[in-house]
């Protein structure tokens, strides 16, 4: 789960780079040799020339001519085509260059983004080598964006990529829900497959948010933040910092620390590792939560005048960093270098204190690099190393701090920044999303699910099918009726695909590892997907009502009718009350309904699977489960 990061100085370079490179003639980057390219739709082939130069272009026998714009930008506009194994050749030219890609092919396109299960490679999965050495498929072709964020929107991905053909090597790396969903699509339909793969794991969905969706969402305090961020990181950081001090101030009866941080408790850094080695500290049991670092730093005045870079090292996850009581940086990210400038206004004569709040969220905690990478370094002058004389005090804090609008992991479209809007307006079938493990407790996680897919279909086509995939099964198991974050997520999923006609949920609550949150069965992940991608409709909840003494559930997208596996009956049902007070309930399957005794208690609402690591032994005849959800008992 954890999300990888580049260093700062790099994020940086990239936010700051231009959108297109300076020359002559350049395609988007998603057209290169072995394209392929979606039939039944036209096919716009976008790029970059001199700006109102003329811009001609041949697909296989098809020709197109284009102006640039004024900033140079073209789009060359081709019929739609039948898909098609035969390979063809595109040709562009503007103003003496020529830009030729070859053995593009037409077929079926998705895109597979998501976080770390989506991630997960096929060499990973259950059978790995095996499906590793037998993926030999000229006719399936795989994309896979590398991995950067921006902090607006470029035309072009971080590093080179281009379009694969299926090969042991090619795969091996490949997500592997990706591979065996566009597999399952190879053997049904017999057209050549494109997949393109763009996920980060770790990730909230609000990185992946175009423009559009991101600023309707965040607001324009947040995107005017960002923007800044680009241009004058320290500012950004300085202006973010009262939100994140207000929320420490509200948790702790207004304290400051980063001003007054004698009250707090501190005891000596025992060794500059993660938490998880602090074994005779409580961070050696428990690593989750906000912990403050302390350091001095004496100057001379001519040392002060010249102001300095703080080298931190990686510190996991997330930190916020003063300096004299003054912010100068907040980062996310547990490999990502903390090089935080300091102005000299900042800085005086004598002892300078410089307090870090780390917050860790998952895993291991606190620092991650090597002690001599922690470093003072005035400029043009000494350096200070930082590996000693550390101390440490746990915040009495809960819950995570404010996130700044350039955070990787949930800040605003910075992943579809760098990795979703170089696609350019490539037309595709389809997108697979598995993605919400790091939202779960996100209230409006609905809003921002329909505002990505709103912005895919204005993106990759308005027709876009949209395949959602419910989160595994993960966590302790429960013995009785409680509340379940990973099943209000699942319902809220469910409950997005049911508002949308063009969109399918795909269950993986029967395949989830209760132990490990990145289960390894995606074969049968990708087999449904295929399924699902392929027009077959998945079980869904469509109603429950009152009839009788026992409540009516009925169900769609069912094949063969429900069955019940190694049990009389359906297990996992429960009714509840006004006040959501739940109980287990007995329940037979009937068709494609499930009926369940209210034993004369109240019956307002039933839910079904509803835990974090629920066991469940309803399935269709097709053998895909039933998904987890909750719905309102109609009277």
């Amino acid at each position: 789960m954890k999300l990888h990061r580049l260093t700062l100085a790099a994020i940086l370079l990239a936010g700051a780079a231009p959108a297109w490179a300076a020359q002559a003639l350049e395609l988007g980057a998603v057209w290169t040799d072995h394209a392929v390219v979606q039939p039944g739709q036209p096919v716009l082939v976008e790029g970059r020339s001199v700006p109102l130069e003329a811009v001609s272009g041949q697909f296989g026998n098809e020709r197109a001519a284009a102006r640039a714009d004024k900033q140079g930008r073209f789009t060359l506009r081709f019929a739609p085509r039948a898909a098609s194994s035969d390979p063809l050749t595109l040709t562009v030219a503007a103003g003496g260059a020529t830009v030729v890609r070859s053995d593009l092919l037409v077929g079926d396109v998705w895109l597979c983004s998501g976080q770390s299960n989506m991630e997960f490679p096929v060499r990973r999965a259950l059978n790995g080598d095996t499906e590793v050495d037998a993926a030999s498929d000229p006719q399936m072709r795989l994309l896979q964006v590398p991995k950067s964020i921006a902090y607006v929107p470029q035309n072009g991905f971080s590093a080179p990529t281009a379009w694969t053909p299926a090969t042991p090597q090619t795969v091996r790396e490949f997500s592997a829900a990706c591979y065996f969903m566009a597999r399952e699509l190879r053997r049904a339909r017999g057209v050549p497959v494109g997949a393109i793969h763009a996920s980060w794991g770790g990730s909230k969905v609000t990185p992946w948010l175009d423009p559009e969706a991101g600023a309707a969402i965040a607001g324009p305090q947040d995107m005017a933040l960002l923007a800044q961020f680009e241009r004058e990181p320290l500012a950004s950081v300085t202006r973010f910092a009262p939100r994140w001090q207000g929320w420490y101030q509200a948790q702790t009866g207004g304290t400051k620390p980063w001003i007054t941080p004698d009250p707090l408790t501190w005891q000596a850094v025992p060794q500059i590792k993660g938490w998880q080695e602090w074994t005779d500290t409580p961070l050696g049991r428990n690593t989750i939560g906000t912990v403050w670092l302390r350091r001095q730093v004496t100057l001379s005045a001519a040392q002060a005048r010249e102001g300095a870079k703080l080298a931190l090292g990686v510190l996991d996850d997330m930190d916020m960093t003063f300096v004299n009581g003054q912010a100068v940086g907040n980062t996310f990210g547990w490999d990502a270098e903390r090089v935080y400038p300091v102005p000299p206004a900042m800085l005086h004569e004598g002892v300078n204190e410089v307090m870090v709040a780390v917050t860790n969220t998952y895993g291991n905690g606190g620092f991650a690099s090597t002690p001599d990478t922690l470093a003072w370094q005035v400029e043009g002058g000494a350096r200070f190393p930082l590996a000693e004389g550390w101390r440490f005090a746990i915040a009495p804090v809960q819950g995570d701090p404010p996130r700044a609008p350039w955070d990787a992991n949930a800040g605003v479209g910075l992943m579809h920044n760098r990795m979703i809007a170089p696609l350019g307006h490539f037309a595709m079938e389809g997108a697979a999303w598995y993605q919400g493990e790091s939202d779960v407790g996100t209230a409006d996680y609905d809003r921002r699910m329909k505002g990505l897919i709103a912005g895919w279909r204005a993106r990759f086509g308005s027709g876009l099918k949209v395949a959602v995939v419910q989160l595994a099964n993960y966590g302790a198991p429960s013995t009785r009726p409680a509340p379940s974050g990973w099943a209000q997520m699942r319902d809220v999923q469910r409950r997005i695909v049911t508002a949308d006609s063009n969109a399918a949920l795909v269950a993986a609550i029967d395949i989830g590892e209760r132990t490990d949150i990145h289960p390894a069965n995606k074969l049968l992940l990708g087999q449904r997907l295929g399924m699902s991608a392929l027009g077959q409709a998945m079980p869904m909840p469509l109603s429950a009502t009152l009839d009788g003494s026992r409540v009516r559930v009925t169900f769609g997208g069912v094949g063969g009718g429900l069955q019940v596996w190694s049990a009389q009956g359906p297990i996992g049902f429960e009714l509840c009350d006004a006040a959501d007070q739940c109980r287990h309930a007995t329940a037979v399957a009937e068709g494609d309904s499930v009926l369940i005794a209210t034993g004369g208690g109240p019956a307002v609402r039933v839910r079904y699977a509803w835990a974090d690591s629920p066991v469940v032994n309803l399935f269709d005849g097709r053998g895909v489960p039933v998904p987890g959800f909750a719905l309102d008992v109609e009277r």
